[in-house]
């Protein structure tokens, strides 16, 4: 249910980062396997990687035991996209997709993107990995999509790549970063945050974070060490955990004005209510945070439905 580090080491994604790979695999299997209605329609990841025609056999592709994580995967993306739509019906003409991996709203939402400056931050051997792939697919690289090479492990600095892709800090924004803060130190946590707390009034933050493994539902606790263990195993661990409480105050001391804990709960009653195959994302495992640096007057984080 994260999307960061480890590079697939088979030769047709020679530089793509496996966690990310299996994000996308799971958005394309939400569309394949999952009954209407679809909660987020993405197979263009699919098409980046271009996997063996025997994916779904892949014990991580098991359609009934990830379901909760796919499910989850696809809420936390629903939930981006719609609060990037709405800050763009506002005005915002900035986005920052911070550890984008292989997200694809450039690609899948054009009409919309367009009107945005695109900034995808990664690491660079990823990232040109992704830039080699959109152009062989025909998706080019259009002038509003800025992919913003960072290399993180040498200490480089996001928001300097940023200045030098064109970023306007005196421009509102919208910032995610999902699927990224279970790998930063706390201290990086709080560096983000504070640079994003800097920005123009009317920016806003989305940010994922992992709770205690130990507060996780039982059904997907086993899955949840798993994957910990697999990431501690690879040389990437996961190393910060936050409860919602905890989560609010780092934002508030970090400067932002307004700050909201969106729960597994809320993206299930949003998204999930009234289907009846099972799908909905855990409680108590991934969340997420929504702090800006005005009053939030966001139908996105406050209204059931939409």
């Amino acid at each position: 249910m994260t999307e960061r580090r480890n590079i697939i080491p088979d030769k047709t994604n020679a530089a793509a980062d496996s966690t990310a790979v299996r994000v996308a695999l799971w958005r394309a299997m939400h569309v394949q396997v999952d009954p209407p209605p679809h909660v987020l329609e993405d197979e263009i990841g699919l098409q980046l990687v271009a996997p063996d025609e025997g994916w779904r056999r892949r014990p991580d592709m098991d359609p009934d035991a990830t379901s909760p994580f796919r499910a989850s995967i696809v809420a936390r993306g629903r939930f981006i996209e719609d609060l990037v739509v709405e800050q763009a019906g506002h005005g915002v003409r900035q986005y920052v997709i911070l550890g984008a991996g292989l997200d694809t709203f450039a690609q899948r939402r054009p009409e919309i993107a367009s009107r945005l400056l695109v900034f995808e931050v990664d690491q660079p051997g990823p990232q040109g990995w992704k830039r080699q792939r959109l152009i062989e697919l025909g998706f080019g690289i259009p002038e509003w999509l800025r992919l913003v090479p960072v290399d993180f492990e040498a200490g480089d600095a996001w928001w300097q790549g940023l200045a030098a892709a064109g970023f306007d800090a005196g421009q509102p924004a919208v910032v995610a970063s999902a699927g990224v803060s279970m790998y930063l130190t706390k201290e990086a946590i709080v560096a983000t945050q504070r640079r994003v707390a800097a920005l123009a009034p009317g920016s806003t933050l989305a940010m994922t974070f992992l709770l205690p493994l130990e507060l996780a539902d039982p059904e997907v606790r086993p899955w949840l060490q798993l994957a910990e263990k697999g990431a501690r195993a690879s040389g990437t661990p996961f190393i910060s955990f936050f409860t919602p409480t905890e989560m609010l105050t780092l934002a508030r001391a970090a400067g932002f004005r307004d700050v909201q804990h969106v729960s597994a709960a809320t993206l299930a009653q949003r998204y999930f209510a009234g289907r009846t195959d099972g799908l909905r994302p855990p409680n108590n495992s991934e969340e997420l945070l929504l702090a800006a640096t005005t009053s939030l007057a966001s139908k996105v984080a406050t209204c059931p439905n939409h």
